[in-house]
């Protein structure tokens, strides 16, 4: 009587979130035809940004190939870098004491190689954080919303410490290819903060396999459905020449629609460092993500209260 109750009360559970993933699915697909997204991009349409030819180059590279890499600079300027780097440093320091004293820093369950400067801890950013003021300035918003097509969010904002790890532990996690499941209108930006060489995890991406891309068909993205993709299953579709690798110098500047395969982290010679942010549409705020900060910035451009809102 109890392996019946045990069994029906699995049955119960699986039925039960079938029900609320079909629901989860159904509330993304309202809001990115009908609901957020239309509103969306209705305003991105009748406040098309002026882009620059550097902000011009990027969306270009975007629409072809998914992601684009420059030096930090090019966009954003020494100034700006300044501030960011010194940010970082900081960063570093910290993280490096506290595992030396035997901590763990923030970590996230199943992602314990990654120690993260904020992560989900309901922290408040305001204009006098120099990653989130340029995340959240229309430089970097005008990117994003050229090559979404919409006015978007910035959901996630964070700096990431990618701990070194012994070359025979088997690769985990993100570590493995996968596509993010939150949206297909997405945008990450990474900023290397230390150099990051081919054994320091760095950041692998399979061109044209972003919605629309030439190598879509090899994980086709749909609402939730995340998973790992098998080394085997990439490779047997993808010839290993046209993946792109990001190793690179401190500084450098790498924007991807992750909703294609990629995969990075697998740091077996020193650790890999970053700023991370991350922009999506409204349908994924309302159905699949959240938030990961509350902000005081004040503004009275409507392109960045939207983003920030």
């Amino acid at each position: 009587m109890h392996r019946q109750r045990t069994k029906l009360a699995k049955r119960v559970n699986r039925v039960a979130s079938s029900v609320e993933r079909r629901g989860i699915v159904a509330t993304y697909q309202v809001h990115d035809r009908l609901l957020g997204n239309r509103r969306a991009r209705r305003r991105f349409a009748s406040h098309a940004p002026d882009l620059d030819d550097t902000q011009r180059g990027l969306v270009q590279a975007l629409d072809r190939d998914g992601y684009v890499t420059l030096p930090f600079v090019d966009l954003a300027g020494e100034e700006t870098w300044g501030a960011i780097e010194a940010q970082g440093a900081a960063f570093i320091a910290e993280t490096e004491r506290t595992l030396a004293e035997g901590g763990s820093g923030k970590v996230r369950a199943g992602k314990e190689f990654v120690v993260r400067a904020w992560s989900f801890e309901g922290v408040t950013f305001g204009a006098d954080n120099p990653w989130f003021s340029f995340c959240a300035s229309r430089r970097m918003l005008d990117v994003a919303n050229a090559y979404l097509r919409l006015w978007s969010k910035l959901s996630y904002v964070d700096m990431w410490y990618t701990t070194q790890q012994p070359s025979t532990d088997v690769r985990v996690a993100s570590q493995n290819w996968h596509v993010d499941f939150d949206d297909k209108h997405l945008l990450k930006a990474f900023v290397y903060l230390s150099d990051v060489g081919a054994e320091q995890g760095p950041f692998e991406y399979v061109p044209g396999s972003q919605p629309g891309g030439r190598h879509h068909a090899v994980r086709p993205w749909t609402p939730m459905g995340y998973g790992r993709v098998p080394d085997e299953e990439v490779a047997g579709s993808v010839p290993a020449e046209e993946i792109a690798t990001f190793t690179g110098p401190k500084g450098t500047l790498i924007l991807c629609n992750t909703s294609g395969l990629h995969r990075g982290g697998f740091a077996t010679a020193g650790p890999r460092i970053l700023a991370t942010a991350t922009y999506c549409s409204p349908a994924s705020l309302k159905a699949l993500s959240n938030r990961n900060y509350e902000t005081t910035l004040e503004t009275t451009d409507d392109v960045v209260g939207y983003a920030v809102s």
